[in-house]
């Protein structure tokens, strides 16, 4: 399979703006349909966007999907936005097609800005991560991204078959210019295997982390880099749940002014706290 181009920084403009758009006329409740068939004529028509855009509403509304219209233009769309966009309509997922659309947001202002490749690989790591999206479907994706070259791709391979065994910590510190550093302080004459990928401040925070939370690693490569941020799922707050607590609180506040008036007026009734006998209880044993 061909791999997906690099675009010219306009189309990431546009992408993000049309991601923005897509999700916000959702949480309006909009139909996907409705906002497909509008939404391109919104876009910058010296872009490809406004084509690809027509083409998605063509055939959404011949399969009923989003993802399928992704897949078939591998030329404009990576096959990492086209696995975000069918993990929301993968029915084992619990993955809104909210969070998806707002993590290629996210993604397209990065590769519009002045992305690196370490930047964007963590960014869609730890999206798999966090969303469960798996890792091998996801790295096997980002192989076919013309943003990354040989050299990456080999390391893709190398963590699909090491993820589940080794800290991703140490996968990257081991191709960090930090470790080569290091290497060498011990043999002057040490020559790495392959060449790093990740500098030396990436391989020192990669050390850090080693034995820890990787979300803890993403955190601090964000902090610390200026690493892109990736959107969390919001927790659903269920207002029957938030009401049985206020209930609960409720009768505990009632239950101490009863506490409270009765010491006021020297008539504290303790019975209701204290522990009852067995209902067979004998005195005379």
């Amino acid at each position: 399979m061909a791999l997906t181009p690099v675009l010219d920084r306009e189309e990431y403009i546009e992408q993000a703006y049309f991601f923005r758009t897509f999700r916000e006329r959702l949480g309006a409740n909009q139909p996907t349909q409705a906002i497909l068939e509008r939404v391109h004529e919104e876009l910058l028509s010296t872009t490809r966007l406004p084509m690809a855009v027509q083409f998605l509403t063509a055939e959404i509304k011949h399969t009923g999907q989003l993802s399928s219209g992704f897949a078939r233009l591998p030329h404009y769309f990576t096959p990492f936005q086209t696995l975000v966009i069918a993990k929301t309509e993968a029915e084992q997922n619990r993955f809104s097609i909210e969070v998806a659309l707002e993590i290629l947001e996210k993604e397209a202002y990065y590769r519009a800005s002045a992305p690196s490749r370490e930047g964007l690989f963590a960014y869609c790591f730890e999206t798999m991560s966090r969303n469960r999206l798996g890792y091998d479907e996801g790295l096997l994706a980002l192989k076919l991204d013309a943003f990354f070259d040989d050299a990456w791709r080999g390391f893709f391979d190398l963590v699909r078959k090491q993820i589940g065994s080794h800290d991703f910590a140490d996968l990257i510190y081991a191709r960090s210019v930090m470790y080569v550093q290091e290497q060498r302080r011990r043999d002057g004459e040490y020559q790495p295997p392959l060449e790093p990928l990740f500098g030396e401040k990436e391989g020192k925070i990669a050390r850090a982390s080693l034995g820890r939370d990787p979300l803890y690693l993403f955190a601090a490569l964000q902090r610390q880099l200026n690493y892109p941020v990736v959107p969390r799922m919001q927790q659903v707050v269920d207002p029957s749940k938030q009401i049985a607590t206020l209930q609960q609180r409720l009768q505990g506040l009632e239950t101490r002014l009863k506490l409270i008036e009765g010491e006021v007026r020297g008539k504290v009734d303790l019975s209701e706290f204290m522990a009852r006998p067995p209902k067979n209880f004998d005195d005379d044993q």
